[in-house]
């Protein structure tokens, strides 16, 4: 493997340990072990987990950046582009319901360790947020837009957990369900 590609799987398979894991509970030699490389190779590449761990929430934030900006070129309403975020738990939901969902997690697991690396993963929140919140203040609601964005951010995060706790696809559905009914309402409210 060439020095980018190994470098591009040591980041990928951190990620995935990371979110299944757990950031504290991975160790160097799982993340090589994945990677089949030795433990000499890859600090060639990362010589601390913290580094590491920049290198892991800055492909999740570009990740994110390209699959928003999917969204805002297939979604032709603002409502159907909130939607796409909404429908991302069902989608995901086989991964949530084992592991929860792996912003959430990572920032949570961070900030309980009072990692400086928590900064930076919560950037990935807010990339979602300041989204989000354009979304509906294209849907005309510039009162109250950021506060909807918060609403959805925290709502999808409550289902999130939940569905990890209880493993039930019905309570996805159900939520996923109820929360188009609400932004299909919030919509109807902004004409």
């Amino acid at each position: 493997m060439a020095h980018g590609e190994t470098r591009e799987s040591i980041i990928e398979a951190a990620d995935l340990l990371f979110y299944r894991n757990g950031f504290e509970q991975t160790s160097f030699a799982e993340i090589a072990e994945a990677v089949g490389i030795s433990r000499g190779n890859f600090y060639h590449h990362f010589k601390a987990k913290d580094e590491i761990l920049d290198a892991v929430v800055n492909r999740r934030l570009a990740e994110t950046r390209r699959m928003l900006e999917r969204w805002d070129i297939e979604g032709e309403m603002p409502a159907d582009r909130i939607r796409s975020f909404i429908n991302i738990l069902i989608a995901n939901r086989g991964d949530i319901k084992r592991y929860g969902c792996p912003v959430g997690s990572l920032c949570t697991e961070l900030a309980k360790l009072s990692h400086p690396g928590h900064q930076g993963a919560s950037e990935i929140f807010t990339l979602f947020r300041m989204w989000l919140r354009r979304q509906f203040l294209l849907m005309g609601r510039k009162a109250d837009a950021d506060a909807l964005a918060m609403h959805v951010l925290a709502r999808s995060q409550g289902v999130a957990v939940l569905a990890n706790t209880f493993r039930d696809d019905k309570f996805i559905r159900a939520e996923v369900d109820n929360m188009i009914a609400w932004l299909d309402a919030v919509d109807a409210a902004a004409d």
